[in-house]
């Protein structure tokens, strides 16, 4: 059998609030994405929240389509976030802000974090 790697890319993505890293990460049939901070990550909808909110992080998450998945970090921006855990919310990300003001959000969180 001669079946390739998956993929995975990672790269800056800057805002008005700082940077962070941009992933993607593809294979067979399946991919998701995500924008990680210091404070936490907007990622698409593979992300389970029950975990993250068991250890106190902070996850909000936006939901693609089979037509029309969430493949690129900056297919994040425009998304609405359908989920989030209490952590991201005490950030002050809300349901239905898109991914670009999450990032925001978590960003400016990072940047009043300890050390």
């Amino acid at each position: 059998m001669n079946a390739s790697l998956p993929s995975t890319t990672s790269r800056e993505l800057h805002f008005e609030n700082g940077t962070a890293i941009g992933i993607s990460n593809r294979w067979h049939q399946g991919q998701y994405c995500s924008i990680l901070t210091t404070a936490g990550i907007v990622g698409c909808g593979i992300y389970d929240l029950k975990t993250p909110a068991e250890f106190g992080q902070a996850i909000a998450i936006s939901k693609g389509t089979p037509a029309h998945p969430l493949t690129e970090p900056e297919d994040l921006f425009d998304s609405k976030i359908v989920g989030l855990t209490p952590k991201a919310e005490s950030f002050g990300i809300r349901i239905g802000m898109t991914g670009r003001e999450a990032v925001e959000f978590l960003l400016k969180a990072g940047s009043q974090l300890p050390g």
